[in-house]
């Protein structure tokens, strides 16, 4: 057999050479036993001899390619090696078409597949079949093919069942009777299956011979439905003894015990009896040899006893078991010995057994020896036995009335008793399962936790209380009592809370909450209603029944406060204390009216927080030299607030809102208030250092502004002689992070953070500076607050608020996590926690006057040279990135780099590491012919990558276009001569790598920005966006999003999108949550 289209080459690109030698000696050894082709599925099924003369099963998949061949992508073996082995070699070489070779046209095949065989088609065989049919003499029934031999009748002739299902077979016997005997194998192969030692090898007629299977393991009813069908086609089924005729076939059947008199007095015999379809009396004469169906038998083979002969000499008859029956009875039939009962045994016949017997179907009583006793309905009892500190003990028990005496048995013992009616007991159980009781909360339910159980405390309050009156009046349902219940009553409505704050000795930033709990007018131990809330109870359970529920929203908001507040405490202490930086819980405490009395201290300054920006409002200070706007009068007076009462935040403004121009005056502010306050320090990237002294000269002229442009060491000075009178210092994250001991040596007043998403791993060495450089007030300056996990939040906020959540540990594990699974309400608990502390507007909330941001996707159809390099790459590196995400921390390099592999080759066939041998860039194409067009309507653009080494071709191709561009990357030294190339009118194209310019420039000129590559961080390209689209800006800004079509490109998006809520879900309104990126993320990028 070949298949059109597959070329040996196309197999040796996709197997190696090593492999697919290998495999070409097993096909020209002819080791490639049978194999057929799935044209839909574009699949190769084959079976292949191994070396030592295992025969193992292959399955190799295609894909077609443009030019109307096939490509090997995928190759399955049961060897041991399991995929892309020689044996897949193998079975795909031997269907190579040999040279000269023709397919037959298309409309030719398919006129074959529709009127059938050509006349040069595989000849249709006439030979018949017979089936012959011998008692094993242990219960099966040996079924073997024979053929017709002359004179000598039926004989054997070599036949093997599954040699049937080879193609050969077709030829030599006649197609009816082939038909019924593939589908009679098929069925006794279905029951081999879960054999031990089974080999699926023989279904395509390899491995062992098949001379005899045993019809009496065909567990399928169909195997009737093929009896008549050989009847149908003339295959005729013979005893052992041919001479005897065909094997007779009596319809149905039913098969009893009958209970009679037996041959001693007062005895009783149980034997077998059969009864046939139209028969008025069961047929003693008929002796069972075989029933066919396994454990539940629907057919039987029969003997005459009449012959007195050995079953396998005489004549075979079968007939349908109607009901079917059941192992227990049919090899009572098969002993053919009856079991007899003595007479002195009667009374225990009776207790025991009796009951059982008169519960099967297929007994009987011939002569009224037998009455069966009478059995009433099954009831469900429930034993509730009620002890001590309310304990309960639960247990359920079956109970039926057996002639009067009342029988139980446990609901988790077997239906071995067959006295029991288990369609009425599923029937109850029903009625149970309907009940309005919560089964998983008390885990009783007698079928999935059948006991017996002992339940304490509030749930047996519970059950007492909402289960036990519904099971009592349920049908077929008694509960039955041991002792007596407490008095359970609900009295949460004499509940009454109280909680205070007084200042503490502990400090200037802690203030003791005291807490008061009473009921009934008599008070409450406070430890052991916090015990209970602490372990998640619903209920608090007293001494006498009485109980209230756990859940009201003063003691819900009270445990969250305690747990948090607890949390800051450094070692145990029965007093509770707080940090004014807790402001978002008193918050919630003083809604709920429960407050008796707060601190002074207390009142002012977590009040104000609170209510920032509408207490004591600041007044803008003489010497700035700006307007600002409503919003940013409002985040000058936040800020003033912090200064003013030593408390830190962060300044989370989305991009282009004029953050600089806040922090700047909030500066000026603290300086004109207190002159003799020690500097404030500024920490930016480098970048933007520059950007700050510019800002400050523009809007502050009168601070004296110090730029750290090196290190001290290098400088030769100490930083107190640099610093000197300054008001303001700024420096770089790198600088600060190089002289962090001289900065921990100045008294700053107070320290800024600028693009403070550089803080966020709290495990670099800069987060560490940054949180011990000596400050009253430390702020975060940052429109991206969070980039890709909640963890990032928690950096900062340790910086600038180090007493809201000081365990890293524990706040992944109270808001990280459960965010990240979309847990809406702890989400909502967070956003309150934290709103106090972090301000952020976005621009559609205060710049309603900003031009509108369009963005389109525009989609690119990779050049197909471009496509197969990247489709074969991709086929590489998927698996090796699949075989690596059992350990994705471990392997996290690896993978990443495989990612970034197939993100560069999507731009451009020469970045995926080969020779580029798949052409140009049909992006760059698309990208310069859209930038023509928005030149020549006079229009400027930004042109975003991430990798400059695509952006290198990006610039090669404009300069052979005649467009003149700017360029600005990390590697460029006059940062400033690349912005002015472009801002000053000179070039209307500007190349910027999205490190290099994602931050820090301001771009108004330009109305149009093209994203060439995305990123699954979708705060790094909104910074990029925003060069352009910010305050000043008085034009339409256009964002176009190259995007290469079913590559890699489409999934980083789609991750993207999933992650757009990042900051929205905590800072703003609605919005799912993102995590990192997870195993998940990085198996749905490559599928």
């Amino acid at each position: 057999m070949t298949v059109e289209g597959l070329r040996a080459d196309d197999v040796a690109e996709a197997l190696g050479p090593t492999v697919t030698e290998r495999g070409r000696r097993y096909a020209r050894d002819g080791a490639v036993l049978y194999s057929e082709w799935h044209r839909g599925a574009l699949q190769l099924r084959a079976v292949v001899r191994g070396g030592e003369g295992q025969v193992y099963s292959t399955i190799v998949h295609f894909d077609a390619d443009p030019g109307g061949g096939l490509e090997l992508v995928d190759g399955e073996c049961s060897c041991p090696v399991g995929a892309m082995c020689k044996h897949v070699a193998a079975a795909a070489l031997s269907a190579v078409p040999t040279a000269g070779s023709a397919a037959a046209p298309a409309w030719e095949s398919r006129l074959d597949a529709l009127l059938g065989a050509s006349a040069s088609g595989p000849p249709r065989g006439t030979g018949t079949l017979g089936i012959e049919l011998t008692p094993d003499g242990a219960g099966g029934l040996m079924a073997r093919l024979v053929r017709p031999g002359g004179s000598k009748g039926w004989v054997y002739g070599g036949l093997l069942w599954n040699r049937m299902l080879q193609p050969a077979a077709q030829a030599e016997h006649h197609p009816d009777h082939l038909a019924v005997v593939r589908e009679l194998y098929l069925l006794h192969h279905a029951a081999q299956a879960a054999s031990p030692g089974f080999s699926p090898y023989r279904y395509y007629g390899y491995g062992a011979s098949e001379k005899s299977i045993d019809l009496a393991e065909i567990a399928s009813p169909r195997l009737w439905t093929l009896l008549d069908a050989a009847a149908e086609v003339g295959l005729p089924l013979l005893p052992s003894r041919h001479r005897l005729g065909p094997v007779d076939h009596r319809g149905r059947a039913s098969l009893s015990l009958d209970v009679a008199a037996g041959a001693d007095a007062g005895s009783l015999a149980i034997r077998p009896v059969l009864r046939f379809e139209g028969a008025d009396a069961p047929d003693p004469d008929a002796r069972a040899v075989a029933f066919l169906g396994g454990d539940t038998a629907h057919g039987v083979a029969i003997v005459s006893r009449a012959e007195g002969l050995a079953p396998v000499s005489c004549r075979l008859t079968m007939a349908r078991l109607d009901p079917p029956v059941a192992r227990a009875v049919w090899q009572v039939a098969l002993d053919d010995a009856d079991i007899a009962v003595p007479a002195d045994q009667l009374p225990r016949f009776r207790e025991r057994f009796a009951p059982r017997l008169a519960e099967l179907r297929s007994v009987v009583s011939s002569d009224g020896s037998f009455t069966p006793p009478r059995i009433g309905p099954p009831v469900l009892v429930l034993r509730a036995a009620f002890g001590d500190e309310h304990v309960l003990g639960l247990s359920w028990h079956w109970s039926y009335d057996v002639d009067g005496t009342d029988v139980r048995v446990p609901v988790d013992r077997p239906s071995d008793h067959r006295f029991r009616d288990d369609l009425a007991e599923e029937a109850v159980l029903d009625v149970l399962d309907a009940l309005p009781v919560d089964w998983e909360r008390f885990r009783i339910h007698p079928t999935e936790h059948p006991g017996p159980h002992r339940l304490a405390g509030l749930h047996t309050a519970a059950f007492v209380t909402e289960a036990l009156p519904v099971l009592a009046d349920a049908e077929g349902v008694r509960v039955e009592h041991d002792g007596e219940a407490a008095d359970y009553r609900e009295v949460g409505d004499a509940l009454a809370i109280g909680v205070s704050t007084t200042e503490s000795d502990a400090g200037t930033d802690w203030f003791d909450l005291g807490i008061t709990i009473t009921l009934e007018g008599r008070a409450l131990p406070f430890a052991e209603v916090f015990a209970a809330l602490t372990r998640g109870e619903t209920h608090l359970l007293l001494p006498d029944g009485a109980y209230f529920s756990l859940e009201k929203p003063e003691l819900v908001a009270l445990r969250a406060l305690i747990e948090e507040a607890r949390a800051l405490q450094e070692t145990p202490s029965d007093t509770i204390r707080l940090t004014r930086y807790q402001a978002g819980w008193w918050e919630e405490l003083a809604e709920l009216g429960i407050v008796d009395a707060q601190a002074e201290a207390w009142q002012q300054q977590v009040g104000g927080l609170l209510r920032a920006g509408a207490v004591d409002a600041a007044a803008v200070p003489e010497g700035l030299r700006a307007d600002l706007r409503p919003y940013q009068r409002e985040g000058f007076e936040w800020l003033a607030f912090l200064w003013r009462h030593g408390l830190g935040g962060v300044l989370a403004d989305d991009m282009g809102l004029g953050k600089t121009v806040q922090a700047l005056a909030v500066i000026l502010h603290a300086r004109e208030r207190d002159p003799d306050a020690g500097p404030v320090l500024i920490v930016a990237p480098t970048s933007v250092v520059p950007n700050w002294t510019l800002e400050a000269a523009r809007f502050t002229p009168g601070l004296r502004v110090v730029a750290l442009t090196d290190t001290l060491r290098r400088r030769g000075e100490e930083l107190e002689a640099v610093v000197g009178d300054a008001d303001v210092v700024v420096t770089s994250y790198t600088l600060f992070r190089l002289d962090a001991a001289a900065h921990e040596r100045i008294s700053w007043s107070g320290v800024l953070f600028d693009e403070a998403q550089f803080l966020k791993n709290r495990q670099s060495k800069v987060h560490q500076c940054a949180r011990r450089v000596p400050a009253p007030v430390k702020v975060a300056v940052t429109g991206t607050p969070m980039e890709n996990d909640l963890m990032e939040l928690w950096a900062l906020l340790s910086i600038t608020s180090p007493g809201l959540f000081p365990s890293p540990d524990r706040f992944r594990e109270s808001f990280a996590r459960p965010i990240e699974k979309g847990d809406a309400e702890t989400l909502g608990r967070l956003r309150r926690r934290v709103r106090p502390l972090v301000l952020r507007r976005t621009k559609e909330q205060v710049s309603p006057e900003l031009p509108a941001k369009q963005q389109q996707v525009l989609p690119v159809d990779l050049a197909p040279a471009h496509r197969r390099l990247y489709d074969r790459t991709l086929q590489r590196e998927r698996q090796k990135i699949l075989a690596l995400l059992d350990d994705v921390d471990g392997n996290r390099f690896t993978i990443l780099a495989s990612i970034t592999r197939m993100r560069q080759l999507a731009l451009h066939p020469a970045l995926g590491g080969g020779d580029g041998a798949g052409g140009g860039s049909a992006k760059i194409d698309l990208l310069v012919e859209q930038l023509r067009d928005v030149i020549a309507s006079g229009h400027r653009a930004l042109v975003f990558s991430q990798f400059t080494g695509f952006l290198a071709h990006v610039r090669d191709a404009l300069e052979a276009a005649g467009i003149a561009h700017a360029y600005l990357d990390g590697t460029t030294r006059d940062r400033a001569a690349a912005i002015a190339g472009f801002t000053d009118g000179g070039a209307p194209v500007f190349l910027i790598s999205l490190k290099a310019g994602g931050f820090g420039l301001n771009l108004t000129e330009a109305d149009y920005c093209f994203l060439l590559d995305p990123w699954w961080n979708p705060a790094t390209e909104a910074q990029a966006i925003d060069r352009a689209h910010r305050i000043g800006q008085d034009r339409t800004v256009m964002v176009y999003r190259l995007i290469a079509r079913d590559t890699i490109e489409e999934k980083v998006r789609a991750l993207a999108a999933r992650k757009e809520g990042l900051v929205a879900g905590v800072m703003d309104d609605g919005a799912e949550f993102a995590g990192g990126l997870s195993a998940d993320d990085i198996r749905a990028l490559v599928s």
